[in-house]
């Protein structure tokens, strides 16, 4: 049982829905990233997706798309972003953390996929969520990730249909991340009323938590997603209040009201 499988086994059985939250690593500096990532457990956060900044990330938008040259700026890198890991593991073993990214990073780092499995698992990343591979391309990281103890986390989303969904959660573990709407990321308000048979098609068919990410930035609206999934995602809302300079205390003030609202759902 990876750390993932256990958060959603004591949810489960407290009755309580995932909070998750997406942050880049190393934003605006490491500094202040690790201050704020290792703040985010007692703020209620049940998951951290930890993105790796990469120049040309082609799945976010505007307010994530500045979040990743901030941190390249500051020194981002795979290499980095697994240093903070290292770090917020020697205080807290059992946070699950999901690295979120793009395979190109991983794929052009000096060792390539193996070396990169090997320095997440010492480090003590729980999962991947490699947004630019696709299940005709699991050979390359998601089975040996897979093989290597990671959970590989696949995005599923509204034009997902029937057809295709077998293949997307065919090596899917860990959970489902259902993008609740087209397009990138901080874009347009997830509506729970659609969302709702959606997450049961496709927990259904996974057999696996389903968590919804994407326009989702207020209490009101991870209290709503919540009801109707396994749990949420926040992040360009988060991102956001980074890149206005707010302090760390501030940022965690926030997600604590996100995460009442997601687990009083």
């Amino acid at each position: 049982m990876t750390r993932i499988d256990a958060r959603f086994a004591a949810l489960k059985a407290q009755g309580r829905k995932a909070f998750v939250t997406y942050v880049m690593a190393g934003d605006p500096d490491r500094e202040y990233s690790l201050a704020l990532m290792k703040g985010l457990p007692a703020a209620g956060v049940d998951i951290i997706e930890l993105g790796m900044p990469f120049t040309d990330p082609m799945a976010d938008g505007p307010t994530i798309q500045a979040a990743g040259q901030r941190s390249l700026a500051a020194g981002g890198s795979v290499t980095a972003t697994l240093e903070m890991v290292r770090e917020f593991r020697r205080g807290d073993n059992e946070t699950p953390i999901v690295l979120m990214g793009y395979y190109n990073p991983i794929y052009a780092r000096q060792g390539g996929v193996d070396r990169f499995l090997s320095e997440a698992v010492e480090a003590g990343i729980d999962g991947l969520i490699v947004v630019d591979l696709p299940p005709e391309e699991d050979a390359e990281l998601c089975l040996p990730a897979r093989a290597a103890g990671l959970d590989f986390i696949r995005l599923a989303t509204p034009t997902t249909d029937d057809r295709r969904l077998p293949m997307v959660v065919r090596n899917t573990s860990g959970f489902v991340y259902y993008v609740s709407v087209t397009g990138i990321t901080g874009g347009p308000a997830a509506n729970a009323a659609e969302v709702a048979p959606e997450v049961a098609r496709i927990g259904k068919a996974a057999g696996l938590p389903v968590v919804v990410g994407f326009g989702i930035s207020s209490p009101a609206a991870a209290g709503a997603i919540a009801r109707v999934a396994d749990g949420c995602v926040v992040g360009s809302a988060i991102v956001k209040l980074i890149g206005e300079g707010r302090p760390v205390t501030q940022v965690l003030d926030f997600v604590r009201s996100l995460a009442d609202a997601a687990h009083a759902a």
